[in-house]
């Protein structure tokens, strides 16, 4: 149960709502749960709340011409440009705070191809959460 809540947090913390797992995690370590488990779980987790993104952004431009659509078309060529401008390898730092879960939804937008786009973001995630673990066990 504790690794389910664990993979929950990281994938809610992915999406566009406002988590963060790493506090969890390293509760968990100091708790002395499997370290290589709950790396798996966190990144499992992180990777699959950015694929949600990635497909929502791959079909929200079906509504892009209602009202209630939150982006306009100003915002939405601005952050293309952006993702062109810093390309695919970009998606390595989708862990980032505040830039990462928007630049996961405007590479579905972009229509990135899913296996690169996952291959990517599951690498960066886990190196990342590769380091929140090595630096928790190591302080």
């Amino acid at each position: 149960m504790i690794y389910l809540s664990l993979f929950f947090t990281a994938l809610i913390a992915a999406t566009l709502f406002p988590l963060s797992s790493e506090a969890l995690l390293v509760a968990l370590l100091y708790q002395h749960y499997s370290p290589l488990l709950l790396w798996l779980v966190a990144t499992s987790g992180n990777t699959l709340g950015s694929c949600i993104n990635w497909y929502l952004g791959k079909e929200c431009l079906r509504w892009q011409d209602k009202n209630w659509f939150p982006v306009n078309p100003t915002q939405l060529a601005r952050a293309q440009q952006q993702f062109q401008r810093y390309g695919l390898w970009s998606l390595l730092f989708a862990w980032v705070p505040v830039v990462g879960d928007p630049l996961t939804l405007i590479a579905g937008v972009m229509r990135i191809s899913f296996w690169k786009f996952a291959a990517l973001v599951a690498l960066g995630k886990a190196v990342r959460y590769g380091l929140i673990i090595y630096i928790a066990l190591c302080a």
